[in-house]
């Protein structure tokens, strides 16, 4: 095939779709332009499930990207591919790191949290009873972001006052338009707060993961965590527990209220919370692009190129979860009802989300709540003209404005 120009990723996510259709109309991969780093973003689901679960995939660019120094000194997002925890670890390592995170995120520790987020959600959810009727109320700022950085928070141990000092800079992460020396200053107000953090826990450790990953430094069988890994995986923990969870509510809530005759299926028991929260996984996965893989051999792909050896490699989660080959014609529609709700927005091999069964748990519980006290709810404004995230990672709305309508009775 003839060599294909890069396409260059939207930094704002202004109009991703259409991107992620450009992307799939390459092929089952395609060049693209990362904020000036050169990567294959792979679109085509059976082939993203092959290399991630791949031996000749990693996750470790010091190891694997002959670009990775230069790239680390220059890039927006050296973050992502900068931190030493599980989320960049390779083979042995990574298995390693993720039996030390694994019990915060265990069936038994996501049951026993199931009363404590249906109690958190009722809270936030009579907050909203409380208000004004009449005036529009932003459901992102008053419920998708509230209760998912309140329930890492438990998780974590994290302090009621360092709360918002986390959630601006955990923004900042997941923000692909800041500068260099912007996003470099974010990441320095970022450990600053997981220092603060780590400081809290050790003068007064409790039952929390924070304090348990603590403790696991002091192991002498070479199975603890370094300094630099502890900061590490509080950072990932804190980050990924929360923003990503915050997406899936908004874009659920969204969809659910640009198309009320699937809610009203819903709210007659047609069909399932569970199903809403499965479709909107797959039709806007909470990442978009996640950053990034890298070739450990050269790499045959099935249209008869190859990804050479040392080349970045992008999942491209959610222009694979729309591919037609997948889920057909009607690949970009909203179908609560749709037979198979199959998707990647979780990832998928060795790297699978550890805290999905907890966002779904949240997800399904915030939207019962929700449809439940206010059946009347509208969009203030219609969906097309909502904000996206200004982000080529983050798939989610600056804001939710809506009309809550009279609450039925609690």
């Amino acid at each position: 095939m003839p060599e294909q120009q890069p396409i260059v990723l939207d930094p704002t996510g202004f109009n991703r779709h259409a991107e992620h259709t450009a992307l799939r109309a390459q092929g089952p991969a395609a060049h693209v332009d990362i904020l000036g780093i050169h990567a294959w973003a792979i679109t085509d689901p059976a082939l993203l499930k092959e290399l991630l679960t791949s031996p000749a995939v990693s996750k470790d660019g010091r190891a694997h990207w002959p670009a990775f120094e230069e790239t680390v000194a220059i890039w927006p997002l050296a973050l992502w591919i900068a931190v030493e925890n599980m989320f960049t670890a390779y083979g042995a390592d990574h298995r390693r790191l993720r039996r030390l995170v694994a019990p915060a995120f265990s069936a038994r520790r996501v049951a026993a949290m199931k009363d404590d987020i249906a109690a958190m959600v009722t809270s936030l959810i009579g907050n909203l009873a409380g208000l004004p009727q009449g005036q529009d109320v932003d459901l992102r700022e008053h419920l998708a972001y509230p209760l998912p950085i309140g329930v890492i928070s438990h998780l974590m141990g994290v302090p009621e006052d360092q709360r918002d000092a986390f959630r601006a800079v955990v923004d900042g992460v997941f923000n692909t338009t800041l500068t260099p020396a912007e996003a470099q200053a974010n990441a320095e107000r970022l450990y600053e707060q997981l220092d603060q953090l780590i400081a809290t826990k050790r003068g007064a450790p409790g039952d929390d993961m924070t304090s348990l990953l603590i403790k696991s430094r002091g192991e002498e069988d070479g199975t603890g965590l370094a300094h630099r890994e502890l900061r590490d995986t509080l950072l990932l923990m804190v980050s990924a527990g929360y923003e990503t969870t915050v997406n899936v509510i908004d874009q659920a809530v969204v969809h659910l209220l640009a198309h009320p005759r699937q809610l009203d299926r819903i709210l007659t028991g047609d069909y399932t919370w569970e199903d809403v929260v499965e479709e909107t996984l797959r039709l806007e996965p909470a990442v978009a692009h996640l950053p990034l893989r890298y070739a450990v051999q050269d790499i045959p792909l099935p249209d008869g190129r190859t990804i050479p050896k040392g080349d970045a490699i992008l999942a491209s989660y959610a222009a694979a979860n729309r591919h037609p080959d997948w889920h057909g014609h009607t690949a970009d529609d909203f179908d609560v009802a749709r037979p198979s709700k199959d998707h990647l927005a979780f990832g998928h091999g060795a790297h699978f989300c550890l805290g999905a069964p907890l966002a779904r748990l949240e997800v399904a519980e915030v939207l019962r709540q929700l449809f439940t006290r206010f059946p009347h709810m509208q969009l203030a404004i219609p969906s097309i003209h909502l904000r996206p995230l200004e982000s080529l990672i983050s798939n989610g709305h600056q804001s939710i404005p809506v009309r809550l309508g009279s609450p039925a009775e609690s």
